[in-house]
């Protein structure tokens, strides 16, 4: 009792490395997210609407991937920025960039496995009045993504939510360095195993608040679809 007091105090009196690493947390996963978005959407459009050679293949590369370990992830976004790897010059190792990195590698099957399935739920009738008005192949892909537009939203909370949740893969490459990539996640791991539980709290307390949150805006956003419908 005596450590979650500990913890409400922390985070109401605006302790400065607490709010440093939420900080770093919600700048990577913000990135991640909207990266991860890009890409998944536009693998989920071609794969959930169109009809070519090797789609299965493709379904089932996603698929297997929406389950990639994130110690599998972060081990081989590690190799790659390593200095022994292809993109060691670079020097992104142990940063926030590298997180980001790997954190794309894990959101972004996601993404696209679940856009995947939301629009070909919706794809016949809307490419067909897309046909009818003659758009071209782009025009009407974005026109079915701006349809699905509320189940989008969900799936971007998915992967944001997945983001913020992620401990292995970043620990990895971010090295968990204080002021620098030290995120809610890995911190809790830290101040746990150094007796400090009071810190853990307050960043386990506020990673709640996140959740919760992201869950509210998925709840109103389904009940928006059904309304809709």
């Amino acid at each position: 009792m005596h450590d979650f007091a500990q913890a409400l105090l922390l985070i109401f009196t605006g302790d400065a490395e607490l709010w440093g690493i939420i900080w770093v947390t919600l700048k990577m996963s913000f990135f991640s997210t909207v990266i991860s978005s890009l890409i998944g959407f536009s693998l989920g459009a071609v794969i959930g609407s169109c009809r070519f050679p090797g789609q299965n293949i493709l379904l089932n590369i996603t698929s297997t991937l929406m389950s990639l370990p994130p110690v599998v992830a972060g081990l081989l976004v590690f190799m790659l920025l390593s200095r022994s790897g292809p993109f060691g010059q670079l020097r992104l190792l142990y940063t926030v960039e590298a997180m980001v990195i790997a954190q794309v590698v894990l959101i972004t099957p996601i993404i696209a496995g679940m856009s995947a399935a939301v629009l070909e739920r919706q794809s016949q009738p809307v490419l067909e009045t897309c046909v009818g008005l003659g758009m071209s192949f782009f025009r009407s892909r974005k026109m079915l993504l701006w349809d699905c537009r509320s189940q989008l939203v969900s799936v971007v909370l998915a992967g944001l939510g997945r983001s913020l949740a992620e401990v292995g893969a970043v620990q990895l490459v971010g090295g968990n360095v204080q002021g620098k990539t030290r995120v809610m996640t890995t911190a809790i791991m830290l101040e746990t195993n150094m007796g400090r539980f009071d810190f853990a709290l307050a960043l386990g307390v506020i990673l709640l608040v996140l959740a919760f949150i992201l869950n509210i805006f998925a709840r109103r956003i389904e009940r928006r679809t059904h309304s809709e419908a």
